[in-house]
């Protein structure tokens, strides 16, 4: 029903930045929120940001406020994260996740279907 695929991972250095997409090929669930998650062996996954069905709302992460910004392109079924001004620690791989509402939420238990994720690397 949704099969989400991530790209644009990448090795940068700190400063620099990367825009992620995540694309569904079935090109459905354009009603859902959508979410990007982000994961490290050493920690569990943690929120970084969402974005309503209609791209109407979006929510961040602390963390990554004013430096990451989600948008979403429903005629082509992609939802974007811009990250700017990287830094080490959001070295991880970076997860996207249709919601089961039309809202994003900060929940990962709000999340029905995953991605399986793309590595961002920045460097010192």
């Amino acid at each position: 029903q949704v099969q989400l695929a991530e790209s644009g991972g990448g090795l940068v250095q700190a400063g620099a930045s990367l825009r992620l997409s995540c694309t569904n090929s079935r090109r459905t669930a354009s009603n859902n929120g959508v979410g990007w998650f982000r994961q490290t062996p050493e920690k569990e996954r943690e929120f970084v940001a969402a974005i309503a069905w209609n791209g109407g709302s979006t929510l961040y992460a602390d963390s990554v406020k004013g430096r990451f910004t989600i948008s979403r392109d429903r005629a082509k079924s992609t939802v974007f994260l811009q990250m700017d001004n990287l830094k080490v620690e959001d070295t991880a791989t970076y997860y996207c996740a249709a919601a089961r509402s039309s809202y994003g939420s900060s929940s990962i238990g709000a999340y029905q279907y995953w991605g399986q994720g793309t590595q961002v690397t920045v460097s010192s």
